[in-house]
């Protein structure tokens, strides 16, 4: 009897013990997400790189919130920097322009596209001031034209060039002048130091051309069909459901006031989901100006 109750209070204190094991052991995440990676997001540097880390540093952290698992943000210095990130997949989400999808289609998926302004897509377009007596593309022969950013810009060189192309004029037709950004072109149409500018269709209602100049003196000469705008794409290899989730949490940015700031911060008026179809017609203007490859050449 004696040997019985040390053995039955020895198996009470093994099982007392086992349960403070169980309560005092730490709580670890669900699944295997404390062992899962960073995802990296990177911005395409269309601003400073600081003026990207202020504007998507939000969007990072708001992703990370919701899917659980950390998102950083990464930016580069200049264009050759960022584009070598893209060929090397090294990033799990990122943004870009529309040319930049177009040669990365193989190797990443994209989910969804800016919503600027309040619109989903907006034309390229060429304009020339209203006193030039120009009333059609094909007077822009053997003038100056000037686009903004560079060869890459869809909406302010790619478009603009499917445009002269249509009414039969060849690069080698005008003078190509460029400027440092879009509303700089029209800046410089004003000013008389082109003939004609090339940017999107929304450009001379922007706040930042209106203040500069008096765009009364202006007119649209000519526009493509809308094109969506810029891209937001994910790496092709990333997990389906994972993928989703991405997606759904940036186009439903617009639906919570924290989405909103988000939104504010990255300077844009909403996001859309897009699929790889929507970037068919930016496919045909690039194959149309650089060729059936459709790459700068």
């Amino acid at each position: 009897m004696e040997i019985k109750s040390i053995f039955g209070l020895n198996n009470k204190r093994r099982r007392i013990i086992q349960l403070l094991c169980l309560i005092l052991m730490p709580v670890m995440p669900s699944g295997t997400q404390a062992a899962e990676p960073p995802l990296i997001m990177g911005i395409f540097p269309r601003n400073k790189a600081t003026e990207t880390t202020t504007m998507y540093t939000p969007l990072a952290n708001y992703l990370s919130e919701r899917l659980g698992r950390k998102v950083v943000l990464v930016t580069s210095k200049d264009f050759a920097s960022f584009w070598r990130g893209v060929e090397k997949r090294q990033y799990d989400i990122v943004h870009y322009n529309q040319y930049h999808y177009i040669h990365s289609s193989q190797a990443y998926k994209v989910i969804a596209h800016n919503q600027e302004f309040g619109k989903d897509a907006v034309a390229g377009a060429l304009y020339v001031r209203k006193d030039s007596g120009i009333t059609e593309l094909a007077q822009l022969r053997g003038r100056t034209i000037i686009f903004g950013g560079g060869r890459d810009a869809m909406l302010s060189y790619i478009a603009p060039r499917f445009l002269l192309m249509q009414a039969g004029l060849k690069e080698a037709d005008f003078k190509t002048e460029f400027a440092v950004n879009p509303p700089n072109t029209l800046l410089a149409l004003y000013n008389k130091q082109a003939d004609a500018a090339g940017g999107g269709d929304i450009l001379i209602d922007l706040p930042v051309v209106k203040n500069a100049i008096n765009t009364q003196e202006l007119k649209l000469l000519a526009a493509t069909e809308p094109l969506l705008f810029l891209p937001w794409a994910v790496k092709r290899t990333m997990p389906a459901k994972l993928a989703e989730s991405i997606q759904s949490i940036i186009v439903n940015l617009g639906g919570s006031d924290a989405g909103k700031v988000v939104l504010k911060a990255a300077m844009t008026t909403g996001m859309g989901k897009a699929a790889d179809k929507d970037y068919d017609p930016h496919r045909k203007m690039t194959t149309a100006v650089f060729g059936k490859q459709g790459i700068i050449k």
